[in-house]
């Protein structure tokens, strides 16, 4: 069989225990730069029957999936597959399965709290300006922490928050009063955490009813002493809407590793504020992380050559490449 690792930006798989033993069933080849265009993607996975794909670095559209005739499973690192067209990928009978790694978005997301309300980044660079800040921090310890999407990060994030000594609220469009209380968490309508909140944290999922949902009206019911911190996908927040408050200093801060655009250009508004910590999508690359996506990609693929399916999202589709044999 013949494997392809797409996108490894990171240069992190190519020394990972996990390809060593898949390399010993199948050859390998590993891909650390993002193709020029399709044509090329093409080429380069002529003859492929296994793709490991980090994260939604490449985009498997309907064409991409028929002119990879050969290509049989992918296992996708990650818990999400937003870019692949799971109907072309079935009809064509190419398995998918999932391959998650580790959360190191719950850390980050806590370092992003205490480096915008310590001001940590503004102070290093006007250190390195010569300047020495007086700056009066916000400490975590007493605050309330406001968590918009109670699920395994979400909860990880309260969690941690509690041992910072930090009350947490939360809401999510699932969860319940008796699951927060399991999480000693206190459950309250999205309007009253954002009123409440001495920080937001944004751990939901991308969803028709997530895009768009911390529009402005509802980033001015945060204090003006609160800060919004997202780690979870930037389209969630109107980002014209959230730099306008940020601007008027309606409310004090906010940290951000996602953006709709990303990339983020060097244009975007911004990153003009002061008021704001910025960071590119630092959550999902990290040495844990890789080496769950590695260990996980690689046992689907091996249990695949073996006939089994493991963490399979459309299993469906080998009885369509049955019927079309």
């Amino acid at each position: 069989m013949k494997v392809t690792v797409l996108d490894d930006y990171q240069h992190a798989f190519d020394g990972s225990p996990a390809i060593q033993r898949l390399r010993q069933k199948a050859q390998v080849q590993i891909f650390t730069e993002k193709f020029a265009s399709e044509k090329e993607l093409i080429q380069a996975l002529k003859g492929c029957q296994a793709i490991i794909p980090i994260r939604e670095r490449t985009r498997f559209s309907a064409k991409l999936l028929e002119a990879l005739p050969e290509l049989k499973v992918i296992a996708q690192t990650g818990n999400h597959a937003y870019h692949i067209d799971m109907q072309a990928a079935t009809e064509a009978g190419i398995l998918v399965t999932m391959a998650p790694g580790g959360i190191g978005v719950t850390e980050l997301t806590i370092g992003l709290m205490i480096a915008v309300m310590r001001r940590i980044p503004q102070s290093d660079q006007a250190m390195r300006r010569g300047q020495w800040p007086l700056v009066l921090g916000r400490v975590l310890k007493g605050k309330t922490l406001g968590i918009l999407g109670l699920g395994k990060v979400g909860s990880e994030v309260a969690r941690i928050a509690q041992a910072f000594d930090m009350k947490v609220i939360a809401w999510g469009p699932t969860l319940t009063k008796e699951r927060a209380q399991q999480a000693g968490v206190t459950y309250m309508s999205l309007e009253e955490v954002l009123k409440n909140a001495d920080v937001v944290s944004v751990h939901l999922k991308l969803s028709d009813q997530s895009k768009g949902l911390l529009n402005e009206a509802r980033l001015r019911l945060m204090k003006k002493t609160a800060y919004l911190i997202n780690t979870a996908r930037g389209a969630i927040v109107d980002e014209k809407a959230l730099f306008k408050v940020l601007d008027e200093k309606a409310i004090a801060g906010a940290a951000l590793d996602v953006f709709v655009e990303e990339p983020l250009p060097a244009s975007n508004p911004l990153t003009k504020l002061d008021n704001v910590v910025l960071a590119p999508h630092l959550g999902w690359p990290t040495d844990v992380g890789f080496q769950g996506f590695a260990e996980n990609a690689v046992q689907n693929i091996l249990d695949y050559m073996e006939g089994k399916l493991t963490r399979a999202v459309n299993p469906e589709a080998l009885q369509r490449r049955k019927r079309a044999s």
